[in-house]
């Protein structure tokens, strides 16, 4: 596998660049930029990940496809939001697991803006039967959960267990249960965060791979928890 540049400065300029000037015009206008700088390299950033993608687990999906693949459309859906801006302003790549038919299933996930990179792990707003799946293995399966928390990524802070939280106990789950804080939350992610220097320099490919690597006790403890296989 290569290790060359993945992405260049020009991502981040560029999306700097959108944000102060997100209309159509200007988009298309600059769509050979955008292609060049931005679609062309996250497309190839997804087909070298396959392999590395594997190594962790089987079962996720680098998909290089333009549309409907591993690479989040630039379009934003502005039908039922007061915010007309039509693109987005970041890059948003996801791994999802093969039995995954949307971003709510378990799977890993890289964040490209200026000044925010990161790398996301896990479970982003869950729907009712799932977020109650991942609370019953919690309760039924405590020990596997401590062992997640026990992790050396997840109990260092390297990876940072982040998301909403419900400000009262679930319904049906003991108020004094000892992972009450956990069954509280409504997202079950985990982040790395990172720097456009790292984005930007040669072996970025394996910087994402490591990072996903340690949170993968997360993805696999909610994995088992929806009876998908890790």
């Amino acid at each position: 596998m290569a290790a060359d540049r993945a992405f260049t400065p020009d991502l981040f300029r560029f999306l700097n660049d959108l944000a102060e000037n997100n209309n159509r015009d200007w988009f298309q206008a600059s769509k050979s930029r955008y292609m060049e700088s931005v679609r062309d390299p996250a497309l190839a950033f997804i087909s070298d990940f396959t392999e590395p993608l594997n190594e962790i687990s089987p079962h996720f999906r680098a998909d290089p496809r333009p549309v409907g693949g591993s690479l989040f459309r630039i379009h934003r859906d502005v039908r039922f939001s007061k915010d007309k801006r039509p693109y987005k302003t970041a890059v948003g790549i996801q791994f999802r697991h093969q039995l995954g038919k949307d971003a709510h299933a378990p799977g890993f996930y890289l964040h490209l803006a200026p000044r925010d990179v990161f790398l996301g792990m896990g479970s982003w707003h869950p729907d009712g039967p799932t977020l109650r799946s991942i609370r019953d293995r919690i309760v039924e399966k405590p020990d596997e959960w401590q062992e997640v928390l026990d992790a050396p990524s997840i109990a260092s802070g390297d990876v940072e267990l982040v998301g909403e939280r419900l400000k009262r106990p679930p319904r049906g789950f003991d108020a004094e249960h000892p992972f009450l804080n956990d069954l509280k939350r409504k997202d079950f992610i985990g982040t790395i965060r990172l720097s456009q220097k790292q984005a930007t320099s040669p072996g970025f490919r394996e910087v994402v791979a490591e990072g996903f690597a340690t949170g993968a006790p997360l993805v696999a403890f909610l994995c088992r928890a929806v009876g998908a296989p890790f």
